[in-house]
């Protein structure tokens, strides 16, 4: 009925008509007119068509109306991913947003601007076609004459009013954390209404922190009986979690070769391993082992199900949120040492400079020599001569991975690695120490031969023309390059023109030699788009790869069970079919991305507000990131935070903003404050409701140099997704 209805709307002959004459026009029968506006309806919730204010139905795409999926960032613009091929994102200003929440599907009437702008499209919200989660997070507060909700998401600019919590099974008390189911919200000039339905408790109370975060975010604190249960009778029959012997019959039997994974030190799936040997004179032998998940998970059964919803693992700062249940992930999946384990392996032969001359594809065993965490690779290449085979084998590998690195950035790869920050909590969720972690060579060794294997995958699955999931990182618009270009140009620093890649490469080269270089780089990246799965290959922008996939982590991403699926069993899914699995991991993905900055921003904030309340707060090293007429924002790395140091509360000095250079000027002291700076900064006030920290000025370094820029941030809204193994495990 669809079909015929798309088909018939799409005729050039057609003219919009209401359901009495599409049911003549599609030769139904009168008792069909209810089978008729049901599939009316379901075109309307997909964004397909659209019915006219008379009635009448025409395709939406007649009315310049797009669907797709709106993000929404915490100044409240709106950014629509449009699920029209071909069509790049859409901006939707504040005043044009609605009542569309962050992650809803929306349908938006696209206009495309003129001029100099012309690749630029913005766009209005009309309809709202499905809300991404109709229950929300928040603290519970009261007025004389209601009670309302303040959302933890500050997204979400409207108080909730509530009735009084019924049946929840705990009495809300004023303050407390409350989830409330949203009801219908149809003006933006009106607060929404909803109804508690759980009390979380006192923000302050252990655990109710990240327990907001896993409502908020809807994620699952348990399996599933009947994915337990299939997980059980996987592993019951396999001592140690090894295969059985059958399982083996067809496989390449690597055990006697010397391979090793690499991983974070607290880290419990293994899901990649390696293995280097000399190859003749001049080539080498790398086996890259890749968890066999899709030998146990088997596609419709319970546990794929499960994992295809859940779409990736989700690392909290306190806790991991698997995809698969603990006896596959941690056990008969992972490639621990001293055990047999199955693999898809990608076996490459390699000349010295890195480049690949054969690489072959199979399903493998594997009995791994060692576990090593990254500190204990750092450890051995720091000490060149010293240790065993497997030893001199990691700095052979490490040469052949810096050839590799070097190659790939001659090739066009984008520099984009920032430190980033890893939180260790005490046994009561209080945060012990922060520690920085740095893309060392350790790192590197991993990542390069990662990256060659997606990239080979990639190509072995277009080459096959087989349906897939690939990963991709489409190019920026010329117009934001062109503004970003712009913004550089302000500071005196020469850049070229940035829709060529040798030019942004010199940049980014040029910007890591000056103090204002960090900032600079992180504009950059709210440049970029962001990286997702699609089931087009259209490469990846930040590697610059024509061919790319996710393939080395399908223990926690299942876009890497799909592929290796795709690869070996020659799965039989259309692009069609596979099209809306890509859209539905890309938002699984960036829900959990959401909830892990989250959940690490609750600790710190209340890490902060502890030193707050003690009196006696640290000073920490901060890089001045913006300037502005009433402040200065800094990013503050050894906290992984930025903030603002508001002019209000520098006792010392009377500061000036001369908007010509961009910079603050002590009337007492003369001292300059500009985009680049470094100096010393302790918090000053924590704002748990609008997630924002300012900070106090303490000292400022005499080395500071640099001029103006506008605000930045985090690169998190446009993360141009490296495949790199971090705490995060975001590779």
């Amino acid at each position: 009925m669809e079909d015929l209805i798309l088909r018939l709307l799409g005729r050039n002959d057609y003219t919009p008509s209401n359901v009495p004459q599409l049911l003549q026009r599609l030769g139904l029968q009168p008792g069909q007119q209810q089978p008729l506006q049901q599939a009316l309806r379901n075109l309307e919730q997909s964004g397909q068509i659209v019915r006219t204010k008379a009635g009448r139905y025409i395709q939406s795409r007649e009315a310049d109306l797009v669907p797709g999926r709106i993000r929404v960032n915490r100044q409240g613009k709106g950014f629509l991913e449009p699920e029209v091929s071909g069509l790049r994102e859409i901006i939707i200003p504040e005043s044009a947003t609605g009542t569309a929440m962050n992650g809803d599907r929306v349908l938006v009437r696209r206009e495309v601007a003129r001029g100099a702008r012309a690749t630029e499209a913005t766009g209005t919200v009309v309809r709202i076609l499905q809300r991404a989660r109709t229950r929300m997070v928040g603290t519970l507060q009261s007025s004389k004459q209601f009670l309302f909700v303040i959302p933890d998401d500050p997204r979400i600019p409207h108080d909730i009013y509530v009735a009084p919590a019924r049946d929840t099974g705990r009495l809300a008390n004023i303050g407390d954390k409350v989830v409330v189911e949203l009801h219908a919200w149809e003006s933006r000039h009106s607060n929404p209404e909803g109804e508690i339905i759980e009390v979380l408790g006192p923000p302050d109370e252990e655990g109710v922190d990240m327990l907001s975060v896993l409502r908020q975010y809807n994620l699952p604190l348990h399996f599933p009986k009947k994915v337990l249960q299939e997980a059980g009778l996987l592993a019951k029959p396999r001592p140690q979690g090894e295969p059985l012997p059958e399982e083996l019959a067809g496989r390449v039997d690597c055990r006697s070769h010397d391979v090793v994974t690499i991983d974070p030190d607290d880290a419990k799936d293994f899901d990649d391993a390696i293995c280097l040997r000399p190859d003749g004179v001049k080539q080498w032998r790398l086996w890259v082992h890749i968890a066999d998940v899709s030998h146990y998970v088997r596609k419709g059964g319970a546990l794929d199900e499960e994992a295809s919803r859940r779409g990736n693992s989700t690392y909290l700062v306190d806790r991991v949120i698997p995809m698969l249940p603990e006896a596959l992930s941690n056990e008969i999946c992972s490639l621990k040492p001293g055990v047999d384990r199955l693999t898809k392996c990608v076996e490459f032969v390699l000349s010295n400079e890195g480049r690949v001359l054969e690489a072959k594809f199979y399903s493998a065993v594997i009995r791994s020599k060692q576990r090593f965490t990254y500190k204990e690779v750092l450890a051995v290449l720091q000490q060149p001569g010293q240790g065993g085979p497997i030893e001199r084998m990691l700095h052979q590998a490490h040469d052949l991975a810096q050839h590799i690195r070097r190659a790939r950035f001659r090739a066009g790869s984008l520099a984009l690695d920032f430190p980033e920050t890893k939180i260790r909590l005490d046994a009561h969720g209080r945060v012990l120490r922060i520690e920085k972690n740095e893309n060392d060579v350790s790192h590197q060794l991993v990542e390069e031969y990662m990256l060659l294997a997606n990239e080979a995958v990639a190509g072995r699955l277009m080459a096959l023309r087989r349906p897939a999931v690939y990963r991709v990182h489409e190019p920026p618009a010329e117009t934001r390059l062109e503004d970003y270009r712009q913004e550089v140009l302000t500071h005196h620093i020469p850049a070229g023109n940035l829709s060529q890649r040798p030019e942004v490469q010199k940049l980014l080269q040029r910007l890591d030699g000056l103090p204002i270089g960090p900032a600079l780089k992180i504009g950059f990246l709210r440049s970029l788009m962001r990286a997702r799965y699609a089931v087009e290959p259209l490469g990846h922008y930040g590697l610059c790869k024509a061919k790319y996939t996710h393939f080395t982590s399908p223990i926690r991403r299942y876009a890497d069970l799909v592929v290796h699926r795709s690869l070996f069993d020659n799965e039989k899914t259309s692009p069609h079919a596979l099209k809306p699995l890509a859209q539905h991991l890309s938002e699984t993905e960036r829900n959990s991305a959401d909830a892990e900055r989250d959940s690490k921003d609750l600790k710190l904030f209340a890490f902060l507000r502890q030193q707050l309340k003690s009196a006696r707060p640290e000073p920490y090293p901060a890089l001045v990131i913006d300037v502005r007429n009433f402040g200065f924002f800094v990013d503050v790395s050894a906290l992984g935070l930025s903030g603002l140091v508001h002019l209000s509360s520098v006792e010392d000095d009377f500061f000036v903003f001369d908007a010509a250079r961009n910079h603050l000027v002590g009337r007492r002291t003369r001292r300059v404050i500009r985009v680049g700076d470094r100096v010393t900064v302790q918090v000053g006030k924590v704002d748990t409701f609008k997630k924002q920290v300012d900070f106090k000025l303490t000292g400022m370094s005499r080395e500071s140099a640099g001029r103006g820029s506008r605000p930045a941030s985090r690169p998190d809204r446009r993360d141009p997704a490296r495949p790199r193994r971090d705490q995060s495990r975001s590779r």
